[in-house]
C-alpha cells in the first residue's frame, strides 16, 4: 500500500515557497477571521433575517469568504499544488504582489458593504477582482504543467472555471450599486453564490481534501475512479444550478441541481471516511472533529437549500442555509484543517541550526484551540437559535462567542509563528562547545 504522505512529502521541500509567502494569506485570513465576528456583532440586529443588502452582516459575510476563505484558498493552493503536481514553484515574486493588492482590496469592499459606500465597494472590488485574476493566471500556469494527481489537478481546473464565473458576476453585483447594467440582480447572486461556495471554494476544499486528509492520516490515496464519479456529478450539479439562475424552469432543475450534487458529495464523504477509518494514525484530535462536523453541515446546506428551492414556508431559511453553508461547512472545515496545516508548513520550515527539524505537535499550543473549538461551535448554534427565534439578542452573543474564538484562533497563530522562528537552544551551546 502506498500511503499519500510519502508521495506529498518526497520531494516536497525543493518545491516550497518562502514561508513568508503562505503565512502572510493565513496571517491576513487569522485577521480577518476575528473582523468578521466584530462586523457580525455591528450587524446583530439584521442577522435573524438577513437576506441581503448593503451593511455590516453583508460585510461580515465577505470578511468570510473573501478575508478567510479565498484568503486561505490562495494561500494553501499556491503551497500545497505544486508539491502535489510535482512542479517548481514559477514565481515568488506574483504571490506577494497578489497579497498587497488583494488584502487592502478586501478591507475595501467590507467597509463599503458596512458603510453603504458604493464608490469605496466598486473600488474594493477591482483590487479584489485584480488580484484574484492574478492568482488564476498562476494557477492555471501550474495546472497546465501538471505531472501528478490528476483527479487533484482536476479539481482545480473546475474551481478555476468556478473563479471566473464567480468574478464576473461580482463584477456585475458591485456595479450595479453604481447605476452600471449587468446581470440581472437575481440571476447575478444566484450564480455567485453558487459557483462562489460550493464552485470555487467548495471545489478546492474537495480536490485538496484527497491529499491533506491521507496525508494527515497516513492513509492509501482515495480511489481515483470514484473521485472521478464525485467530481464529475459536482459538475453537472454547477451546470444544472447556472441553467436554472437563467430562469429556465428554476424549480426543477435546482431540485435537480441539489440532488446531484448531494450524490456527490455523498462519494466524497466515502472516501474521505475510508481514508480516515483505514489510516495508521487513528486520533486526529480536535482538528479532524471540527472537519467532520463540517461534512455533516455541508449536507445539512444542501437541506436548507432544497428548503429554499421549493419556497419552503418557514421565516430565515434563506439566512440559515447561509449560515450552515459559509460558517457551518467551508469556515468549520477551514478552522479544522487550517490548524494541521499551519504546524505541518512551520516544521518544514523551522529556524535553521536543529539537529532535527520540530515535529508539528510540538508547534501547536492546544489551549487556544480547545477555546476555539467551544467558542466556533457555540457560535454557530447560537446563530441558528438566532434564526429560528428571531432574537437580535441572540445573534448578538453568537457573535460576541465567535468573537473570542476567532481571538484565540489568532493566539495559536502568534505561537506557531514564535515557536517556527526560535531558534534551537541546544545549537549554541553545540557550537560553543565544539569552538
Amino acid at each position: 500500500m502506498k500511503l499519500a504522505a510519502g508521495a506529498f512529502i518526497a520531494g516536497a521541500a525543493s518545491r516550497l515557497l518562502p514561508p513568508s509567502i503562505p503565512f502572510r494569506f493565513f496571517g491576513a485570513a487569522v485577521a480577518y477571521h476575528l473582523l468578521a465576528w466584530i462586523a457580525l456583532f455591528a450587524g446583530a440586529q439584521s442577522v435573524p433575517r438577513f437576506t441581503g443588502g448593503l451593511g455590516w452582516p453583508l460585510a461580515a459575510l465577505h470578511l468570510v469568504t473573501l478575508g478567510v476563505l479565498a484568503m486561505t484558498a490562495i494561500g494553501a493552493s499556491l503551497q500545497l499544488l505544486p508539491v502535489a503536481t510535482r512542479q517548481p514553484v514559477r514565481s515568488e515574486r506574483w504571490p506577494a504582489m497578489i497579497w498587497w493588492l488583494y488584502t487592502p482590496g478586501v478591507g475595501a469592499v467590507a467597509l463599503g458593504m458596512g458603510m453603504a459606500s458604493p464608490r469605496l465597494l466598486a473600488g474594493g472590488a477591482v483590487a479584489v477582482v485584480a488580484a484574484l485574476g492574478g492568482y488564476a493566471l498562476l494557477l492555471a500556469c501550474n495546472l497546465i504543467g501538471a505531472r501528478g494527481m490528476p483527479v487533484v489537478v482536476a479539481h482545480g481546473w473546475a474551481a478555476l472555471g468556478s473563479l471566473v464565473v464567480m468574478l464576473a458576476t461580482a463584477l456585475s453585483l458591485a456595479c450595479a450599486y453604481l447605476g452600471f447594467s449587468g446581470f440581472g440582480r437575481g440571476m447575478g447572486l444566484s450564480l455567485h453564490v453558487t459557483f462562489a461556495a460550493y464552485g470555487f471554494m467548495g471545489l478546492l476544499a474537495l480536490g485538496l481534501s484527497y491529499i491533506l486528509v491521507p496525508l494527515f492520516a497516513l492513509s492509501a490515496a482515495p480511489d481515483e475512479r470514484r473521485a472521478w464519479m464525485s467530481l464529475t456529478l459536482a459538475v453537472i450539479a454547477l451546470l444544472l444550478s447556472a441553467a436554472a439562475s437563467s430562469g429556465i424552469a428554476q424549480q426543477p432543475l435546482r431540485m435537480a441541481a441539489i440532488g446531484t450534487g448531494t450524490v456527490a458529495v455523498a462519494l466524497h464523504l466515502r472516501l474521505m471516511n475510508a481514508a480516515l477509518k483505514s489510516g495508521m494514525r487513528r486520533e486526529l484530535g480536535r482538528s479532524f472533529t471540527l472537519v467532520r462536523i463540517a461534512w455533516a453541515l455541508l449536507v445539512a446546506s444542501l437541506a436548507a437549500a432544497l428548503g429554499v428551492a421549493m419556497d419552503v414556508p418557514v421565516a430565515g431559511m434563506a439566512t440559515l442555509f447561509g449560515i450552515l453553508l459559509i460558517g457551518g461547512w467551508l469556515l468549520t472545515f477551514l478552522v479544522g484543517i487550517l490548524q494541521r496545516i499551519m504546524p505541518f508548513l512551520a516544521s518544514m520550515h523551522a529556524a535553521p541550526g536543529k539537529r532535527l527539524p520540530p515535529t508539528p505537535s510540538s508547534l501547536t499550543a492546544q489551549r487556544p484551540l480547545s477555546i476555539h473549538f467551544v467558542c466556533h461551535l457555540a457560535a454557530l448554534a447560537l446563530l441558528a437559535l438566532a434564526v429560528a427565534t428571531g432574537s437580535e439578542g441572540v445573534a448578538s452573543a453568537g457573535a460576541l462567542v465567535g468573537s473570542a474564538g476567532a481571538a484565540a484562533f489568532a493566539g495559536f497563530f502568534v505561537i506557531v509563528l514564535r515557536r517556527m522562528s526560535a531558534p534551537d537552544p541546544k545549537a549554541g551551546r553545540r557550537q560553543a562547545s565544539a569552538g
